[in-house]
């Protein structure tokens, strides 16, 4: 893909920042953890969605105070309204991030809600926390950073404000429910709704609006544009990045059994329990008491723990009958239906969407992502698919899940910048 030079060298510049901006911060002293009854929602969370419920400073740890204010963003906490899967209200935590540089593009200062990747089901996990420490550790194996800011940074270093969420359930009452579509898609158009909301904020509630998410993320924003129509049609969303999008959970369980991130497998069945408690029983009818401690250590870990205590364990270990989890939804009506509930690509964005994928992505089938990708084609939305040729590099150890995430920030983030300046946006539906 071809980008304008003057914009590479904008990409160059903040990335080149951010690199510096989090070198210089690595040994800052961390600032204490989130109250955690911050995270304890009102009793009635009644009211419109995307209201907030309750905000505070967030001092994020990558920062430095200057005459001017503290660089490169002052962080507010949030605990905001949204619904969950099943369209009840809920309450979600985010950070909005107000930019101390100022936007230099045409038009009002642009927002652009960032969609995390696999953070993990403890409520430790939660973004709005552990952007408050460089690195927070629990021994023996629960030591975690936010890897998002280098998307966060990237943004605002542009003097791009950004919002990102925590999700329903990580950091709040409840077991995360880990990629569900719905669920993740409120969260996402509801932080955008909180931060423009705040009187504080430079954003205005028509302003330009993007959205950002790799894996876990791409999937989440990918969600988002699909329901943004009808769930959100006020929000001037004007672009979308969806990186490694998990559009088809079932095709994307069955390739990462086996691999270092057996373990999120865990996550998403206690997100089906959590969201479908009917499915409760059946699961635990079908997996032995080494499933049972897996579910029930995974639900309050971080990834890199889950990584370091279940990589590369496939789940036949955790069923009663020794067969994988795959084989067994298979049979289960009630199961199936709600993964294939998750399915996403079924519904038109509006806005026009980016999606990114590694041919050789070890973790989130490439298949999947072109399929979603030729889906929303036929549907008539504009996208621009772009594919990363990464030979295999230690298939199962995520790398090639990983690198296409870095190598594709410069493109990703011309295409936002684009559409912040009113640019037609590219499409390539039928060239792929």
């Amino acid at each position: 893909m071809g980008i304008r030079m003057g914009r590479a060298r904008r990409w160059t510049g903040a990335a080149v920042a951010t690199a510096a901006l989090t070198g210089a911060m690595l040994a800052m002293p961390a600032t204490a953890s989130a109250d955690a009854s911050f995270y304890d929602p009102p009793f009635d969370p009644a009211g419109t969605s995307g209201a907030v419920l309750r905000s505070g400073p967030s001092d994020l740890a990558v920062r430095v105070p200057t005459p001017q204010g503290v660089f490169p963003a002052q962080g507010t906490r949030l605990l905001y309204r949204s619904l969950d899967a099943n369209g009840e209200p809920n309450a979600v935590g985010g950070t909005y991030l107000e930019p101390s540089l100022p936007w230099n593009g045409p038009g009002p200062r642009p927002l652009v809600a960032i969609a995390p990747g696999t953070q993990g089901q403890g409520d430790q996990c939660a973004p709005s926390k552990q952007l408050n420490s460089l690195v927070s550790y629990t021994p023996p194996l629960d030591l975690f950073t936010e890897y998002e800011l280098l998307s966060i940074n990237t943004m605002l270093l542009q003097g791009i404000a950004v919002v990102v969420t925590d999700y329903d359930g990580l950091g709040t009452p409840g077991h995360h429910t880990y990629v569900n579509r719905l669920a993740e898609a409120h969260a996402v158009l509801d932080a955008v709704r909180a931060a423009q909301s705040l009187p504080a904020a430079s954003v205005t509630p028509d302003g330009p609006v993007g959205l950002w998410g790799y894996s876990q993320g791409g999937g989440a924003v990918s969600a988002a544009a699909e329901l943004q129509p009808t769930y959100a049609p006020e929000l001037n969303l004007v672009g979308v990045y969806a990186g490694a999008p998990p559009a088809d959970l079932e095709a994307t369980l069955n390739q990462v059994d086996g691999t270092a991130l057996t373990g999120v497998i865990g996550y998403t069945i206690n997100g089906l329990g959590e969201a479908y408690p009917e499915l409760r029983d059946l699961i635990d009818a079908e997996i032995n008491d080494r499933g049972r401690e897996m579910l029930q250590s995974v639900a309050n870990q971080c990834a890199p723990e889950t990584i370091f205590r279940y990589g590369f364990q496939r789940t036949n270990d955790y069923t009663r009958t020794g067969e994988p989890l795959g084989a067994v939804v298979d049979r289960l009506p009630e199961a199936k239906e709600a993964i294939a509930a998750q399915r996403i690509g079924r519904l038109q964005p509006s806005a026009p969407v980016l999606v990114q994928h590694g041919t050789m992505d070890d973790i989130v089938p490439f298949g999947q992502g072109r399929r979603l990708a030729t889906d929303w084609c036929a549907l008539g939305a504009t996208v621009q698919f772009s594919t990363n040729t990464t030979p295999p590099i230690l298939p199962g150890l995520a790398v090639n899940h990983a690198l296409p995430l870095v190598a594709g920030m410069p493109e990703a983030v011309a295409y936002l910048n684009d559409r912040f300046a009113g640019r037609p946006a590219p499409s390539n539906c039928g060239a792929f």
